[in-house]
């Protein structure tokens, strides 16, 4: 995590979380971070204001300024997009007799552009629970946010690391929900990886002088991907203007974002709130660069209706156009919302697990959103990430890095990236993240993907990565339908039953599927691999389907020699000797090993 003080941002968030404690027996666990959070952040807009606070005041109470103008001067005397005209700081609300009324009064003189997060909290209806005689908790509370070592104004801890404690103060709130950290973020170290990659292959995009790059993420939690992307852009040309844009269906991590965003200078207007499937915010819209990690093995049986009418109404001129996925997972639905966001030379970077690559019969829905990926063209690269290396779940996970306008050299071709290898463990782990991808790991992916070559790539015996190329057809293949009479153990062939369960002249037909290679003649695959085995099946080409999939697993399988058997007898009588050892230690006694 470059440029954070992990220690530090630990420290504050350590912090933030021992304030929740002083909630115990009045808020259960899981409703912690409904206090919190919004704490949190009306606490850093409070500190990074606080320097400019006299100056807004005095401009606030200047009757000589028209109302039409006020705005425009208060948010030049703040030095933000925002502003707060109140006369109430932490400190002396502490000191005042009616705390509910004032902070009430306090959170008021925010500007409108932060009432709008606010109310995302629903934080008043908070302050008045808080606020009860029964539960008393709204001075203590404040109080402890108004610690010297509660200060989150923006020169003190930067959008980067506030990100950070945003990740981990989310990450437990959501265990203690039990909804999975995952849903709400990517930990650092992924996302700088897949930034590295999308801008890879991107040198004139980014070379401009004073260009406007505009960054967006359809899924895009507390915003961390974009500020990294934005982040990442400006150290390479410090010229360009980067524009970021991101939608958000969790009113807390969206109102984070929006507050960060407010922080950061960035238009709080680009960040909007809603289900991007059912209400895409941003309709009509192109980026320069997509990049976000959508859920996956979700069902999207919610936005069912709106999506399935935009795929049947507007087809290709629609986000959904190729096909529509099963409706236990939706993720390829984003991997489709996404592209449509990109302009011409555009490039996405987006997180997708296994079942992308290969689930879906042909002609299937998923099969389809392959096909038009693969045969237009668009796919760049396929990495395979190390499995444990999210908060919310182990399994394998996969960056496909997509492009509208792919280099020379990589045009029809596919680079997939085996890069499951290249971790270094975690000393403590973090929910099902178990392992992070450091600086060197990360660079020589990044490198491997930058050299488009069939070559292997190592740090150690342990940590090493794989490069394929194949072409587009590798990915297709005809699934052809073998029909044949369908015969009883002894040979004999079996007919067909009418309604009445007495035996016709028509035999039953068997059907077996086989799946050729693009581009494969079938007639001479039936020929050397059916016919040796069934010389009476029949090809029924009317029932042919074109598939596509990605073999990932397979086109990287090794194969590992067993062990011979006198090792494994070997071991294993050590092992036996090992526990009569420890046994004998714990009885007193001798026990005999038979030979």
């Amino acid at each position: 995590m470059s440029g954070i003080n992990n220690v530090s941002m630990d420290q504050k968030a350590s912090l933030i979380w021992n304030n929740a404690d002083i909630l115990r027996g009045y808020y259960k666990e899981h409703e912690y971070g409904e206090v919190i959070l919004p704490l949190t952040v009306i606490k850093r807009l409070h500190d990074t204001l606080l320097p400019t606070r006299e100056s807004v005041i005095n401009t606030f109470n200047d009757n000589s300024i028209p109302k039409a103008f006020l705005d425009t001067k208060l948010k030049k005397a703040s030095g933000f997009d925002f502003y707060n005209t109140s006369s109430w700081t932490f400190s002396s609300l502490l000191s005042s007799k009616n705390l509910e009324e004032n902070f009430n009064e306090y959170l008021d003189g925010f500007s409108e552009n932060i009432q709008d997060i606010i109310d995302r909290f629903k934080f008043r209806e908070k302050i008045k629970e808080l606020a009860d005689p029964d539960i008393n908790m709204l001075f203590p509370i404040i109080q402890e946010f108004n610690k010297d070592s509660a200060d989150f104004s923006a020169d003190k801890v930067s959008t980067d690391e506030m990100g950070y404690v945003f990740e981990q103060l989310t990450k437990k709130f959501s265990e203690a929900i039990g909804d999975g950290a995952g849903e709400h973020f990517t930990s650092r170290d992924v996302v700088e990886l897949m930034t590295d990659l999308l801008l890879a292959g991107a040198e004139d995009v980014i070379n401009g002088e004073g260009e406007t790059i505009t960054v967006y993420d359809q899924t895009m939690g507390t915003s961390q991907m974009l500020t990294v992307m934005e982040d990442r852009l400006v150290n390479l040309n410090n010229t360009l203007n980067v524009e970021l844009y991101g939608q958000e269906l969790n009113p807390m991590t969206f109102a984070i974002a929006k507050s960060e965003a407010l922080i950061r200078g960035k238009n709080p207007e680009n960040m909007k709130f809603g289900d991007t499937l059912s209400n895409d915010q941003f309709e009509g819209y192109e980026f320069d660069f997509c990049i976000s990690n959508p859920p996956f093995g979700e069902p999207w049986k919610k936005e069912q209706s709106v999506v399935e009418k935009e795929h049947r109404e507007k087809g290709y001129e629609g986000r959904f156009g190729p096909g529509t996925p099963k409706i236990s997972d939706g993720q390829q639905l984003f991997l489709l919302n996404g592209f449509s966001k990109l302009n011409e030379n555009g490039r996405m970077a987006i997180i997708q697990n296994a079942s992308s690559l290969y689930s879906g019969d042909p002609g299937s829905g998923p099969s389809k959103i392959r096909e038009y990926f693969i045969k237009n063209d668009f796919v760049e690269a396929i990495i395979g990430l190390p499995t444990d290396l999210f908060y919310n779940t182990g399994i394998q996970t996969f960056i496909w890095i997509i492009s509208n306008n792919k280099s020379e050299n990589r045009k029809g071709k596919i680079q997939l990236i085996d890069a499951s290898r290249m971790f270094t463990k975690r000393k403590k782990n973090l929910g099902d993240k178990k392992v992070d991808i450091l600086g060197e790991e990360k660079d020589l992916i990044v490198q491997a993907y930058g050299d488009f070559a069939e070559k292997s790539y190592s740090l150690t015996s342990e940590k090493f990565i794989e490069s394929k190329i194949l072409d587009n057809d590798c990915f297709a293949y005809t699934r052809i339908i073998l029909e044949s009479v369908k015969k009883d153990s002894q040979g004999n062939t079996v007919f067909k039953l009418n309604k009445k369960g007495e035996k016709t002249n028509i035999p039953e037909i068997e059907k077996e599927a086989e799946n050729i290679p693009f581009g494969e003649d079938i007639e001479e695959y039936i020929i050397r691999e059916v016919y040796p085995f069934n010389p009476n099946a029949k090809w029924n080409k009317k029932l042919d389907k074109i598939g596509y999939e990605i073999p990932f697993t397979r086109l990287f399988f090794r194969y590992v020699k067993p062990e011979a058997s006198e090792i494994i007898a070997e071991r294993i009588k050590v092992l036996e000797e090992s526990i009569i050892l420890s046994f004998e230690k714990l009885t007193n006694k001798d026990v005999k090993v038979d030979e």
